[in-house]
């Protein structure tokens, strides 16, 4: 059995794509998935699964959900581990008296080269800063996530992908609910 998590983009934000978490729940067991447990309203969802693949556990949840309830919602799946690299690897947590508020994490559903940086022109949104890690953007915003053109809609233009962003409160505590 191997859990997965699944980030669905742009569900139950400013009235679009609503769906109540109890359903979408309930939805996903009715698919034969087990151990289904969501966080917070934002399309955070955990599900257990004889399925070893995280890109068909996206597409049959992204399927499933189209189905049910009539949105076209992006998925990207993550393993436990893309969680604990974000703390190893996240370059902005080393430097000293950082703002966790200010630091969120983009998951893109390919693996993406270092060089792939470039294509984000990010010196065009300075002083907002970001590093590639494998399918992780990390970010760090200068003022905030609401102040800015460098979203997930810039990300996915830019590098032909499939991103949600995650702040860093939110990712400390999906780790948490995959350690229990």
């Amino acid at each position: 059995m191997t859990t997965h998590l699944a980030l669905l983009r742009g569900i139950n934000v400013s009235g679009h794509n609503m769906m109540k978490m109890e359903a979408l729940k309930t939805m996903l067991q009715n698919i034969g998935f087990t151990n289904v447990r969501t966080y917070l309203q934002s399309g955070n969802v955990f599900v257990d699964t004889d399925e070893e693949s995280a890109s068909k556990v996206g597409f049959m949840i992204k399927q499933e959900i189209f189905k049910v309830f009539g949105h076209e919602v992006p998925v990207v799946v993550i393993a436990k581990e893309d969680l604990e690299l974000c703390f190893k690897n996240n370059p902005f947590l080393k430097e000293k008296e950082v703002d966790s508020k200010k630091l969120y994490v983009a998951f893109v559903s390919i693996a993406l080269k270092k060089e792939s940086i470039n294509d984000l022109k990010i010196s065009q949104f300075k002083p907002d800063e970001a590093s590639i890690d494998g399918n992780r953007i990390f970010i760090k915003y200068a003022i905030g996530a609401g102040k800015t053109r460098f979203d997930q809609k810039y990300i996915e233009k830019k590098l032909n992908v499939t991103a949600t962003i995650r702040n860093w409160n939110t990712v400390t505590n999906l780790l948490n609910i995959y350690s229990e």
